[in-house]
């Protein structure tokens, strides 16, 4: 495109100069997939990124000059070069957004080379030691910030298990006394209820007794009564018997009702 342009020498050397640069960021990705060491990247990522920072500093200067020519050039050229530089703008956000990626990546590397180094073998701590020697401070203290967020997490966690298993702790032990209290209360009821069961037992027997010793009364004295009436039977069909006396309070028989019922029949 630079040669269908119509632009001043100085603005041709700039874009020139852009273009090897993006030549030089492509073929620096494409290396970069190759590498296979982590500290080989990390120094690949730091080449790249003065090469964006040199093109971020061309392509301001590439807008400063086409705006100091646009009254010298037709709008259909001014209209090309701002497009041209849409472009750029856009080429380099890419590869800005490609480093970012692998700096992500790296990192997680970085991290996880850190954590494995925990309770292993002793060549993992050796092997952490050497990329902690090799990475820069802020590696260094974006590593260190982010395991220190990670603990900060598991301890707020630990404490929300903790400060749940204190709840239910709690509330099994209210709930457990109030089962105790109410055990308690059913005891004493069954004591009352033995208590009452055994007073029953015993008025029961005691009525019991009282009811046989009522019948044994009740026997005697109708055996009394069927005496009695025994006697005055006796009595009233035999009142010449002398082998029975005469019931106190009973009048013998008068004899003078029959001899009326003689003289009646004598009169006949």
């Amino acid at each position: 495109m630079a040669t269908s342009l119509q632009m001043s020498p100085q603005v041709e050397q700039i874009l020139g100069e852009i273009r090897d640069n993006f030549r030089f960021l492509a073929n620096g990705f494409q290396r970069l997939d190759k590498i296979k060491d982590s500290n080989r990247q990390s120094k690949q990522l730091e080449e790249l990124k003065d090469k964006m920072v040199e093109c971020k500093r061309l392509i301001k200067e590439f807008d400063r000059e086409i705006k100091d020519e646009e009254g010298k050039n037709p709008p259909e050229v001014n209209k090309q070069l701002n497009d041209e530089k849409q472009s750029m703008i856009k080429e380099l956000n890419s590869y800005v957004a490609l480093r970012k990626s692998y700096l992500n990546t790296l990192g997680n590397k970085k991290v996880e080379l850190f954590d494995m180094g925990a309770g292993t073998s002793e060549p993992t701590a050796e092997q952490n030691v050497q990329l902690a020697s090799e990475m820069s401070n802020q590696e260094l203290i974006n590593a260190g910030m982010k395991q220190m967020d990670e603990t900060d997490q598991a301890i707020e966690r630990s404490k929300q298990v903790v400060h749940q298993t204190i709840e239910v702790g709690t509330q099994t032990a209210t709930t457990l006394k109030g089962q105790t209290e109410q055990m308690g209360r059913i005891v004493n009821e069954l004591d009352s209820i033995q208590f009452s069961i055994k007073k029953a037992s015993q008025l029961v027997k005691e009525i019991g007794r009282q009811v046989a010793t009522d019948k044994c009364i009740m026997l005697l004295l109708v055996l009394i009564v069927c005496g009695v009436i025994a006697i005055i039977v006796v009595k009233i069909v035999n009142p010449h018997n002398k082998d029975i006396r005469d019931i106190p309070g009973l009048a013998p028989p008068a004899p003078s009702r029959r001899l009326l019922y003689l003289r009646t029949e004598h009169f006949d």
